[in-house]
């Protein structure tokens, strides 16, 4: 068996954090978006500042920058709608939330920590671990069921 030094994955693993964390941001705003559509129909600004805790300045700042990726569509004084790419980004962050978060539960971490770390490891997580979560899940699934 071979082993590799860790030193040689370091820079391939530095780029693909730094790239996750420009697409974080992204996918909090537009969950959270998605998610106060669905309780109240619209999703303004003040609202986000206040889920997220930080300032309305912080948000405006960030909203441009969403409508500049064509996520939202904005006018100002109005509410922010998803475009369709903001609803396909919305719907898969929600998705990958809850496969870590049930992994995490599955594996015994108490609900409210796991929805908490799943918060910060879906945003990381790579498409073949989410694919091995969601197995495991199903393996768990199926064995419980017999």
């Amino acid at each position: 068996m071979t082993h590799r030094s860790p030193a040689r994955g370091r820079p391939a693993a530095f780029r693909r954090t730094r790239a996750d964390h420009q697409t974080e941001i992204a996918e909090d705003y537009v969950e959270l978006i998605a998610e106060l559509m669905e309780e109240r129909g619209e999703a303004r600004g003040t609202d986000i500042a206040q889920r997220l805790g930080v300032s309305n300045a912080t948000v405006v700042k960030t909203l441009k920058r969403l409508q500049d990726e064509q996520l939202i569509r904005q006018e100002p004084y109005r509410a922010v709608f998803l475009t369709d790419a903001g609803q396909k980004l919305a719907a898969d962050g929600r998705r990958k939330h809850a496969i870590v978060e049930a992994f995490l539960m599955a594996l015994g971490v108490k609900p409210d920590v796991a929805r908490i770390d799943a918060e910060g490891i879906e945003h990381h997580v790579s498409a073949d671990t989410l694919d091995a979560m969601e197995r495991y899940l199903r393996h768990q699934s199926t064995n419980k069921s017999d």
